[in-house]
């Protein structure tokens, strides 16, 4: 089951009359700028701005909002999970964040950790 507050995080990063992810609001969200945006979609910064419905951009917007999901099941808070995305370092991918495992194209090992870990594995 979905939280209530994963469930209003992902409705504020809906882009309005359509089916696809806000950038902009992403970025909020998360509290990234649209450069460090761009740089984990792997597309230039006005790619944000003016083709927002870029395959390469949506998948990207999609991994991050799955980790923030998975994150939302360790981590209720909204805002400790996205700490626990951005910043927190992680042994076991050699301290490295899941912020940066996403932009690695890493998505699952991602996944697959913070599921690990809402299951009680510590490690």
């Amino acid at each position: 089951m979905v939280s209530t507050a994963f469930s209003d995080a992902l409705e504020s990063v809906r882009e309005v009359g359509t089916s696809r992810f806000s950038a902009a609001n992403v970025a909020h969200v998360m509290g990234l700028q649209f450069q460090d945006l761009a740089e984990l979609a792997k597309v230039h910064r006005n790619t944000l701005r003016t083709h927002p419905e870029s395959p390469r951009l949506q998948s990207a917007l999609r991994d991050l909002m799955r980790v923030l999901s998975a994150a939302a099941a360790v981590q209720p808070d909204p805002q400790r999970a996205i700490f626990l995305i951005k910043n927190e370092p992680i042994p076991a991918f050699r301290h490295k964040t899941l912020l940066q495992l996403v932009q690695e194209g890493r998505t699952e090992d991602a996944i697959a950790y913070l599921e690990s870990i809402s299951t009680g594995f510590v490690g």
